[in-house]
Order: C-alpha cells, then sequence, then structure tokens
C-alpha cells in the first residue's frame, strides 16, 4: 500500500480546509470573538429566531449556546427581542452585531473569490456540487 501523496486531491483538499479555516479564524479573533461565535452571527444575520432553533439550527445544546449568547449580549452583538409572526421571546443582531457579521461575511466572501475566482460560474457550481456529495458520503 502507497502513502497518501502530497498531491493528491484528497491531501490539497485537507490542507486547502486547514488553511482556509485558520483565516476564517483571524478576523473572529481579532474582533475578541470566540471560534463559533461567526455562526451564531451568521444565522442571526438572516433574521432574528429564537434560542431553541438557533440551538437546532447549530447543533449546539442550549446550554451551551445560552452561555455563548449572554457573552455576545454582554459585548452588544446580540439582543433578546420578539421575533417571528407571533412574537416569540428570541435573538436579533444589534446594530454593532450587524456591522461585525457584515465584516466577517466580506471576509469569508473575499476567501471565496481567491478559492474560485478563475472558475467560470457554472464550475463553480459544479465544484460545491461535488464537496457537498463527498461530506454527505462522508456523514454516512
Amino acid at each position: 500500500m502507497s502513502r497518501p501523496s502530497p498531491r493528491s486531491a484528497l491531501y490539497r483538499l485537507i490542507q486547502a480546509g486547514q488553511l482556509a479555516h485558520q483565516a476564517l479564524l483571524v478576523p473572529v479573533l481579532e474582533k475578541g470573538l470566540e471560534p463559533g461565535d461567526d455562526a451564531v452571527l451568521f444565522v442571526l444575520g438572516r433574521s432574528g429566531t429564537t434560542e431553541a432553533d438557533l440551538a437546532h439550527e447549530l447543533g449546539l445544546p442550549l446550554e451551551a449556546l445560552s452561555l455563548r449568547i449572554e457573552r455576545l449580549a454582554e459585548r452588544d452583538l446580540v439582543t433578546r427581542q420578539a421575533v417571528g409572526p407571533l412574537l416569540e421571546p428570541g435573538l436579533a443582531l444589534t446594530d454593532r452585531g450587524t456591522r461585525i457579521r457584515n465584516s466577517l461575511a466580506d471576509h469569508w466572501a473575499q476567501l471565496e473569490e481567491a478559492l474560485l475566482g478563475e472558475l467560470k460560474p457554472k464550475q463553480r457550481k459544479r465544484f460545491a456540487a461535488a464537496l457537498g456529495r463527498f461530506v454527505d458520503l462522508l456523514r454516512l
């Protein structure tokens, strides 16, 4: 059995994933946030939601998310307010939280453009679909 080659697609995919993850953490840490806080900001940036729905979407236990939410609220990034058509108790981004979320999203877009900039739109879709299928296979 031969050893995995540093030139193999899988090796390069792992390498790119690790480096992209590190690069995405730079602005998160620069803003005094913890890894994972960005995920909360991105979900809440789409619309306000209940804490239980947020925990479900992020795949986190409600107790762990509650501590994170308290910390983000203390930093004036998240606020508790009524959300949805039924005005349930929930969470939303503050103006400061929205600005930081947008800054992180811009950084994300720059990294994605660096990765996919040479590809045409149709090639980008095929690449994303192939990666999605690969992720689905690994989850089985």
